[in-house]
């Protein structure tokens, strides 16, 4: 259950990151500018986003890892315990 609350979470974060590029991207090429300042726009927004993007990955990937650590902690609790009473 509690996967399924982590994949919403970075489908949100997802969905986000993808509406504002799309904004961004919208906004830029309806920019009464000329063609190389709009490219560099588009350049530099998309350059911020995968940056952005990266940085999410990495959190969730955190967030992944100790979510396993803690687990892997708690059935090693359970297995020391197990083998007590045995």
């Amino acid at each position: 259950m509690s996967n399924n609350c982590s994949g919403s979470g970075f489908a949100f974060l997802a969905g986000i990151t993808v509406g504002a590029a799309v904004g961004a991207i919208a906004g830029l090429l309806f920019a009464p500018e000329s063609g190389e300042d709009t490219r560099k726009k588009l350049q530099d927004k998309s350059k911020d986003l995968t940056e952005d993007l990266h940085d999410k990955f990495d959190e969730f990937k955190d967030t992944v890892t100790e979510a396993l650590e803690s687990v892997k902690s708690k059935v090693e609790e359970v297995k020391s315990k197990d083998t007590k009473k045995a």
